[in-house]
């Protein structure tokens, strides 16, 4: 069986954290988003090949990142687009890698920005054992919800109703974009866009796959995080940590009030400075600030600030003004 993650996209919703960064990369605990799912593809005997579908742009990025692991199914297989402009979908990606590899086998499909609770193995199993395509799902348990994502209807475990981004979806039981198709079905994705199918996002060739022959839908329970906004990688950050801190070995912490969920990394100085549900990257310095719910890119300055839910670039340098400067602001916005 072969595997594709998918990492291909440029995260805009993100920035400026992943402007020069994948969103795949983002440490979640001590780990990174991706680790979490290779680790656990390189550990099934079920999977021979895993094929990370890349962009150009971060092509070298992945290189480099797999270069410094030690895994030894992950290859790259890199699609010819630069910049979110020039993006032609998911689903003409996965076609294009079918044919670009020559894959002809059982394969799962899996985002690199899921961060999951169950074992792809499990999911694999059940695959096996429905030998039909099958599709992880999870209960958003909100209609509202639900219209962003592929909303299933089920009897039993089969699929009986698929809609992609419905206005009025039929339950709160979304697929999770962790799909396994079986070898008779990979053919079936130049088929679908032959028809003049949306090239978009995989719900909407399981839509397509659902009124042709048997789909199976995995529920599952307890933690699923898609990483696409900053609160939602903040969320993920948080389940993982538990409520409980990483600060880094080489990181320096002074007198500073260290809340819950925060992630310092290395070389990074924090005094005097009070911190909640942040992720601070390496090498960042703060100083007499109070921050929560943010994310503090590398090598950033902050000084006498006092931020909630932002997200500061890399290398951004930032301290509070005079106080005769700020009362004037204030007086100006008064008037």
């Amino acid at each position: 069986m072969d595997a594709i993650v998918l990492a291909g996209g440029y995260a805009t919703r993100l920035w400026p954290i992943t402007r020069d960064r994948p969103k795949m990369f983002l440490p979640v605990g001590e780990s990174t988003v991706i680790d979490r799912t290779l680790e656990d593809l390189e550990s099934d005997s079920a999977i021979e090949d895993v094929y990370i579908s890349t962009n150009r742009k971060f092509e070298g990025d992945f290189r480099s990142f797999l270069d410094e692991r030690e895994y030894e199914k992950p290859v790259l297989s890199i699609e010819s687009t630069t910049g979110e402009d020039e993006k032609f979908g998911v689903v003409s990606a996965i076609a294009e890698l079918i044919d670009r590899e020559g894959l002809d086998d059982d394969t799962l499909v899996v985002a690199g920005d899921n961060l999951i609770s169950f074992s792809l193995s499990e999911f694999v199993d059940e695959f096996r054992a429905n030998d039909a395509t099958t599709v992880a799902a999870y209960d958003v348990g909100d209609l509202d919800r639900a219209t962003q994502y592929g909303v299933i209807d089920i009897d039993g475990d089969q699929v009986m109703e698929f809609q992609e981004k419905p206005e009025e979806p039929p339950s709160t039981l979304v697929s999770i974009a962790c799909y396994a198709f079986p070898a008779g079905v990979i053919d079936e994705f130049e088929t679908y866009l032959a028809e003049g199918n949306n090239p978009d996002e995989p719900g909407w060739f399981v839509q397509w796959l659902v009124d042709r022959e048997d789909v199976y839908a995995y529920p599952f329970d307890d933690a699923w995080y898609d990483i696409g906004t900053p609160e939602s990688y903040l969320d993920a950050a948080a389940w993982q940590l538990d409520g409980g801190t990483i600060v880094a070995p080489s990181a320096t912490v002074e007198n500073s009030d260290i809340g819950e969920n925060v992630h310092i990394m290395e070389g990074a100085t924090v005094k005097d400075t009070s911190l909640e549900r942040c992720v601070i990257f390496p090498d960042v310095t703060l100083d007499s600030c109070q921050i929560r719910s943010t994310i503090v890119d590398q090598e950033t300055h902050l000084d006498g600030i006092s931020l909630s839910n932002a997200q500061i670039g890399a290398f951004t340098a930032l301290e509070q003004g005079p106080p005769t400067a700020w009362k004037w602001q204030q007086y100006r916005d008064s008037q």
